[in-house]
């Protein structure tokens, strides 16, 4: 209430100082808002197709997993710097060059015709991805002076964000169930003219005036610590958790992280300013925002398969039924700045981290034959709920707590932790996926008397499984094998959800010890 007071009464002290740009703010927020949904549905809309590139590229559970990862290991580890370059060079400029690059690459994605192609492809649709997203946040910030309205602007951002979530599905099925895979790509195209043009029109240029040189060594340590972590996950489980390339990976990701943090601290301009995390709120909302993304990728890695290859729904199908995740976003997050202005995000994120670990673990009791209007449905909804509680107070919490000028790394803070929090969901869910799925489908199918060649292959993805399935010849023995692909598939898909479940809960706990009381006001 007191903020609506000092609105009222200070009407151009929070305005944007140029009338024309406060006018035309919303219309401003809807055409960021459209470039998000792009950036955001394509991280997604991938997950609908993964069936499909199983059985047309014969990609393995792994290559899936760096299909789907690629794109997010690429953006995540540019954020930063492209947020850096935003703040110099301006964010306008810079998203726009991003919206270009990610046309390009996106019809170079849509024409590859084998996994390797198609993972290198994605990665360079990354490059622009990562140009887009931190500047999208950061005009917003630049445009809305008011923390009120900042929030409620933040919210809609969010709520476009949650929503991509589910459209991504849906538009890749319909997609796939009319033209080629390829389709999934080309379709960004139209939508990138588009959205180039609104910008050029209507959105203002900002960057920050005191924005200094970029720090060339924290950008190659940053890609670096994330690139050799996510390696060493998704492989894992091929090369065996206790090997040497596994523990290798993982003590050079100390080793990596451990020198970009003294970098980072020891340089006069450093890419990203490690002691703004000694600000709480910062830090609890950067972890929230992580762990979020953390399950909520990890979730949607699986949940088409599920839909495909255990319950038999085609790409349109599946997609169809994610719609009620976006309902749930989509509602849930303009109310969740609205409580947090009210409560603090203190009384609000945990409640958020705890509805996805809940509904985690419940989606880890999915069988075969379970109600799609029941516990399948409910149990999206109560995540999508939780994703938008987390979200927006905590994107909030984050941009309100520093200056201005520090828009652009202040939002590629708050994209960095969603993407390698998405990143690394996808590879560490995908991984005790693996790791539970391949031995049972091999110990399962030892009474086969399957060719070594055919078991070795259904190990790998439970889409090679139902190929398998569908060469024997016998019927009889394909439904049995595709019987064992379905019980190998949910035992591995029971143990991931748990996984990432208790995750959520754990970090609901650790929101509610650090997180602030109250939300910052600081405009």
């Amino acid at each position: 209430m007191r903020l609506d007071i000092v609105y009222m009464n200070n009407t151009s002290a929070l305005a944007h100082p140029n009338a024309a740009v406060q006018k035309r703010r919303w219309w401003i927020l809807a055409i960021l808002s459209l470039s998000v949904f792009l950036v955001v549905v394509d991280n997604l809309i991938i997950n609908v197709a993964i069936p499909t590139l199983a059985r047309e590229l014969e990609a393995t559970t792994s290559g899936l997993q760096w299909i789907v990862d690629s794109y997010a290991l690429v953006f995540a580890g540019l954020l930063l710097a492209c947020g850096g370059l935003g703040d110099r060079f301006g964010r306008k400029i810079v998203m726009q060059i991003g919206m270009v690059l990610f046309g390009v690459f996106s019809t170079r994605a849509a024409f590859t015709d084998t996994t390797q192609q198609l993972i290198i492809g994605r990665g360079l649709m990354g490059i622009g991805g990562a140009l887009v997203f931190p500047s999208t946040l950061a005009i917003l910030i630049d445009v809305f002076r008011d923390p009120v309205e900042r929030a409620k602007s933040i919210g809609v951002w969010s709520a476009v964000s949650g929503a991509a979530v589910a459209f991504g599905p849906v538009t890749g099925g319909f997609l796939l169930e009319h033209f080629w895979w390829g389709s999934v790509f080309l379709i960004n195209v139209p939508i990138v003219a588009v959205a180039l043009l609104l910008q050029a029109v209507f959105v203002p240029e900002s960057k920050d005036p005191n924005a200094e040189q970029l720090d060339i060594a924290g950008f190659l340590l940053s890609i670096a610590f994330v690139s050799v972590l996510v390696y060493t996950i998704i492989e894992g489980p091929h090369r065996g958790w206790t090997s040497t390339e596994s523990i290798a990976g993982f003590i050079g990701t100390v080793v990596l992280l451990t020198a970009f943090i003294w970098r980072e601290r020891n340089t006069e301009h450093p890419l990203l300013d490690v002691r703004v995390f000694r600000d709480m709120r910062v830090t609890a909302a950067t972890s929230s925002i992580f762990i979020a993304f953390f399950s909520l990728f990890g979730f949607t890695f699986l949940i088409t398969q599920y839909f495909q290859f255990v319950r038999g729904y085609d790409p349109l199908e599946s997609g169809l039924r994610t719609l009620p995740f976006a309902f749930g976003a989509g509602i849930t997050a303009p109310i969740a700045a609205q409580l947090s202005l009210k409560f603090g995000p203190k009384r609000v994120v945990p409640f958020g981290l705890l509805f996805m670990g809940v509904a985690q673990i419940w989606a880890g009791t999915f069988a075969v034959d379970s109600a799609y209007f029941g516990p399948v449905i409910a149990s999206m909804v109560l995540m999508a709920c939780g994703l938008s509680l987390v979200t927006s107070p905590s994107s909030e919490s984050v941009m309100g707590s520093l200056p201005r000028d520090m828009a652009g790394v202040g939002s590629a803070i708050n994209d960095t932790s969603r993407e390698v929090g998405g990143t690394l969901g996808v590879a560490i869910i995908g991984s005790v996926f693996a790791s539970t799925y391949g031995p049972k489908i091999v110990d399962l199918l030892s009474s086969f008397a399957l060719p070594e060649a055919a078991v070795s292959a259904a190990e790998e993805s439970v889409g090679a499984a139902f190929a398998v399935s569908e060469q024997v010849g016998d019927q009889t023995l394909s439904n049995a094998i595709r019987e064992v692909a379905g019980i190998s598939f949910l035992e591995g898909f029971q143990a991931a959800c748990t996984t990432v479940g208790m995750v959520a809960i754990l970090g609901a706990l650790l929101a509610l010890k650090f997180l602030p009381a109250r939300t910052p006001t600081s405009a």
